[in-house]
């Protein structure tokens, strides 16, 4: 019995014995009159009885009053034992209401929607006994807020279709010193029965892969259960969730700057081969296994943002409607549509500044050109292999390219 309850039965019961002692007090002698329209002695012996016996309904709130840090998912549990709920009022500091869900056996109440994070709530709960007798029980309680929680952004997107070499990439918002505890809140498994190891790359990301690529056409599933799991100190997860996602057919496409030409598998079978051109002897492109991270049809590609200038701090070229580019690296190699350069590169020499390019037409809308053909034939998670380049292998956090670490290298890196 909570101390609120027990005061509240002592009162009723103190007040009631008051009464007594006034009604002796005036009283004639005669045991079963009343005095002044009062209650006689026998029936507030009865109500005193029954203040002592009060209802047997026993209401629990989670979080306890007064709590902080609270969960936006699992905080505002209402349960009675001994009894049914026959009310529950949820209300924000605002006073906007919170509606919930009341179980089928009216024994307990969750909020139906998540909770806001560094919000005050009241709770009020009202819950009767087998006999009527009603308990009555409230709290107050603050949700965690944005600087004592993190949040993991992950890649790929719930429901999405992608390649093959689609890692589950996952980025947090605030540094994470508690990686293990934090590991163990996060699960990936695929229909495929593949094993998958995770890799932190720093506080900050964590990437989650199979020793070989995904198989095709298998599901891959990612669970948080992050919530209330302390990432660093004073800092807690506030998720929980599952999201799943579907592998596509098997693409690789391998790009070979020797050959200056592109070969395009699927399911081992090569589909087409595509002359390009590569980064020239001054800015060669990566080597190494790379996947596909984003897809624009048209983009703006400024060298200024990636470190090409000239004299004047400009960029060397500004190209405001680059067609048909894939994103390879965060640090700006894509393969890409090219329409600027004369039709006879392709295939025979090297002159970009690091990306790979494909003959294309300005403005992107003629699906004939192998620039065209090349993004429209490629999803998100696909894999580019690109060789003989003469540059160093591209770093496996560069983009979603922890494939160029062994196995061995990969599973070294988990905290588990």
């Amino acid at each position: 019995m909570t101390n609120s309850k027990r005061r509240r039965r002592l009162m009723a019961a103190s007040a009631l014995l008051g009464g007594v002692l006034v009604l002796s007090a005036c009283s004639d002698g005669d045991a079963g009159a009343s005095d002044k329209g009062g209650k006689d002695t026998s029936q507030a012996k009865a109500d005193e009885a029954a203040a002592e016996k009060a209802s047997e309904a026993d209401i629990e709130i989670t979080p306890k009053d007064g709590s902080s840090n609270a969960s936006i998912n699992n905080s505002a549990t209402v349960k009675v034992s001994k009894g049914t709920l026959t009310q529950v009022t949820m209300t924000a500091a605002d006073g906007t209401a919170v509606q919930g869900q009341l179980s089928a056996d009216k024994t307990s109440w969750k909020p139906s929607t998540q909770l806001e994070r560094s919000t005050t709530y009241k709770l009020n709960a009202t819950a009767k006994d087998s006999d009527g007798r009603e308990a009555h029980e409230n709290a107050s309680f603050t949700t965690v807020s944005p600087a004592n929680s993190f949040i993991a952004n992950f890649t790929p997107e719930d429901g999405s279709t992608v390649g093959v070499g689609m890692p589950v990439s996952i980025n947090f918002n605030k540094e994470i010193t508690n990686r293990a505890a934090v590991q163990k809140g996060i699960t990936v498994s695929s229909s495929s029965g593949q094993e998958v190891a995770c890799h932190w790359f720093s506080g900050l990301r964590m990437d989650c892969r199979p020793d070989d690529y995904w198989k095709e056409n298998s599901t891959v599933t990612l669970k948080l259960a992050l919530d209330g799991v302390e990432g660093a100190n004073g800092v807690q997860g506030v998720q929980q969730k599952t999201v799943t996602f579907k592998i596509g057919r098997n693409q690789v496409t391998t790009v070979d700057a020797k050959t200056k030409q592109m070969k395009v598998t699927q399911d081992g079978k090569v589909i087409r081969t595509i002359p390009i051109s590569a980064g020239s002897p001054q800015n060669k492109t990566y080597e190494g296994i790379m996947v596909m991270s984003e897809k624009f049809k048209e983009t703006r590609m400024n060298g200024a943002t990636v470190g090409f200038t000239d004299d004047d701090g400009k960029g060397e070229y500004d190209i405001k409607d680059v067609p048909h580019a894939i994103r390879l690296t965060n640090s700006g190699t894509f393969v890409h549509g090219n329409y600027w350069g004369a039709k006879s590169i392709f295939g025979s020499v090297n002159t970009s500044h690091g990306c790979v390019g494909l003959q294309d037409a300005k403005g992107a809308n003629d699906p004939s050109t192998p620039g065209a053909w090349f993004y429209n034939n490629s999803i998100v998670g696909d894999v580019v292999v690109v060789q003989n380049t003469g540059d160093k292998t591209v770093a496996p956090d560069n983009g979603l390219n922890g494939w160029n670490m062994s196995w061995e290298q990969w599973k070294s890196g988990s905290a588990a």
